[in-house]
């Protein structure tokens, strides 16, 4: 796989012709953007990544950052022979469906590069939770990190970079500290997107446990409980993973990510913490909420069953009596007597309601 993504790589970049015109170009749509920055200033840039980065390391300052969506094998060996990406991260970053996580390749002079995969959450609004809805809907967004290059790779319809791009253009100061504040404001922005998909399921959480413990607790449905569960796990995948690699960002100089950009990715990391118990304790809430509706459901089917079998032994009464004078016997009591039948029926009417009034004043009906 490796040997067949180099030749396509080597093969890629002899095609390619101008990347500054996608139309004529095996790149087509998957270019987003691709800007020069020096100084935390946008430059005037014509599209051209190679040019892009010629003039970069020209004046030895500043950085391309270059934006793709879903970009085959062939359009991203362009990049990768272009930025010296390493082939295992390239068809990371083609395949998708990756675990989160950060990787350091090469130790040339400039430091090698930094990949990092995330995971993008959105919250699915729904009106109304059933066995069918979709909850936590994620995506794939990986980042190439060098000294003076920084590619995003997105996969799926949501995760758009194009507000944090704004974002960080109005902050130049930041912008300024080069590829390690782009990788920063993005799993910023990736982890308060975790924290707002929490928020959001909680809603759905207390909506499912007020249903349980309501008045009619049997219009609660055991399916969307483990819905829930199922879209946490989700979540969960996404979240926990990424705890520790952003740790090892937060403790350790990891070019390009130096020093002073260290205590920006604690920040992350508390923040990753934070939605980590939250997941963990809609979990266990959850957990409980399950138990409790069990437990309910079988309350409900022991009062039913008591309720059948109170009901069963009052009917056995006037069944029994009915039985034996449904007997063809010449000689039974009262047979022939004018008041026979009337006594029967009162006989039998009177055990049903002593009977009755006795299954009611325990508590059976």
């Amino acid at each position: 796989m490796i040997r067949k993504l180099r030749r396509a790589m080597r093969g890629a970049y002899r095609r390619t012709v101008d990347l500054s015109h996608p139309a004529r170009s095996p790149l087509g749509s998957t270019v987003v953007n691709c800007v020069v920055y020096e100084g935390g200033v946008r430059q005037p840039c014509d599209g051209d990544a190679r040019e892009a980065l010629r003039q970069v390391r020209k004046n030895g300052s500043g950085f391309v950052w270059i934006g793709l969506h879903q970009p085959t094998e062939i359009q991203l060996a362009v990049f990768a022979e272009l930025f010296g990406l390493h082939p295992l991260a390239v068809e990371d970053a083609v395949q998708a469906h990756q675990r989160p996580k950060v990787q350091r390749y090469g130790r040339d002079g400039q430091g090698g590069t930094l990949f990092a995969i995330l995971k993008t959450c959105r919250y699915v609004a729904h009106e109304q939770l059933t066995t069918e809805s979709e909850v936590v809907d994620t995506g794939e967004l990986m980042v190439f990190a060098g000294a003076d290059f920084v590619i995003t790779v997105r996969h799926g319809p949501h995760g758009s970079l194009g507000p944090l791009r704004e974002a960080l253009e109005a902050s130049p100061e930041q912008l300024a500290k080069g590829p390690a504040a782009v990788l920063h404001a993005i799993a910023d922005q990736v982890v308060d997107d975790y924290l707002a998909v929490a928020d959001a399921v909680q809603h759905d959480v207390d909506a499912v446990e007020s249903a349980v413990f309501s008045e009619d607790a049997r219009s609660a449905d055991a399916g969307q409980i483990y819905l829930l569960k199922r879209e946490l796990l989700e979540l969960k995948r996404a979240v926990a993973p990424l705890e520790r690699p952003m740790r090892s960002l937060a403790t350790a100089p990891l070019p390009p990510v130096g020093p002073d950009m260290q205590p920006y990715f604690r920040d992350v990391v508390d923040h990753l913490a934070r939605v980590n118990e939250q997941i963990s304790g809609y979990d266990t809430l959850l957990d409980s909420i399950l138990q409790a509706h069990l437990a309910q459901v079988t309350v409900a089917q022991n009062e039913d069953m008591r309720k059948i079998t109170a009901w069963a032994a009052i009917i056995a009464v006037p069944t029994m009596v009915c039985g034996m004078y449904g007997m063809n016997f010449d000689h039974m009591p009262e047979l022939r007597w004018t008041y026979g039948y009337p006594l029967v029926l009162g006989v039998m009417a009177t055990a049903c309601v002593v009977i009755h009034r006795a299954f009611r004043r325990n508590g059976w009906l």
